[in-house]
C-alpha cells in the first residue's frame, strides 16, 4: 500500500520542545520508526514535514495523482486554524487519520477543536509516537 505521512510545524522539534509534552524521542526516530515499520509490513511510506501551510498541501495535491491510498497526518498548530489545509484535505478521496502526539483535550482550550478532523476518516491522539503506528495499521486494514 502506498501511504503519505505527513508532519505539520515544529514536529521536527520532537525531542527538543516540551519533552513532558511531546517525549524525548526525536524526528529521526520517528522517521525511523515508521519507516521501518512501512517497510517490515510490505508498504511504500512518503515521509514530510514541513513549517508551511503550502507545503503540506502541495503534498496532499500529489498524492492525489500518485496513487497514494492513504495520507496520516499530524497538523501540529494547523488542526486549529487552517482552512486552507482542511479543504485540501477534503477535496481528495483518499483516506485519512489525523494524529496527535499529546491529548489535546487535556491542553490549552484553543487546542480543543480542529479544523481538520471532520474532513478524515479517524483521529488518534495522545498515545505518544505509537498514534502513528495505530494510524498506519487502521489504514492498512491490520487488524491491532
Amino acid at each position: 500500500m502506498k501511504l503519505l505521512l505527513l508532519n505539520g510545524p515544529n514536529l521536527n522539534f520532537l525531542g527538543i520542545r516540551e519533552k513532558g509534552v511531546y517525549g524525548t524521542e526525536d524526528y529521526g526516530y520517528l522517521v525511523r520508526m515508521m519507516k521501518e515499520k512501512a517497510e517490515r509490513e510490505g508498504h511504500e511510506l512518503d515521509i514530510y514535514q514541513s513549517n508551511y501551510e503550502g507545503g503540506l498541501i502541495d503534498k496532499i495535491q500529489e498524492a492525489y495523482y500518485n496513487g497514494t491510498e492513504g495520507i496520516i497526518i499530524n497538523p501540529g498548530a494547523f488542526t486549529h486554524y487552517s482552512y486552507a489545509l482542511r479543504d485540501a484535505l477534503s477535496s481528495v478521496e483518499i483516506p485519512k487519520v489525523e494524529v496527535h502526539i499529546s491529548n489535546v483535550h487535556k491542553r490549552e482550550e484553543f487546542r480543543h477543536t480542529s479544523v481538520t478532523a471532520p474532513v478524515c476518516d479517524g483521529q488518534v491522539l495522545g498515545l505518544g509516537l505509537k498514534g502513528y503506528a495505530l494510524a498506519m495499521d487502521y489504514l492498512t486494514g491490520r487488524q491491532l
